[in-house]
């Protein structure tokens, strides 16, 4: 079985049995969401808060 097959079983078998369509799904783009967002860490693909407090002011 491949990785991304093995995590979203892994997900998907934590939830609770009477979980709906829509809560699975959440759960899934949670876990992508946050993947994504270590990875960018990582590769230090990040802003500090102060220049995200500067690009908010500039809207």
């Amino acid at each position: 079985m491949n990785v991304v097959k093995a995590e979203t079983r892994k997900i998907i078998d934590s939830l609770p049995e009477d979980s709906s369509y829509d809560e699975i799904l959440k759960e899934l783009g949670f876990d992508r969401i946050i993947k994504s967002g270590l990875q960018d860490s990582v590769e230090n693909k990040t802003i500090s808060n102060q220049e995200m407090g500067d690009r908010i002011k500039a809207w």
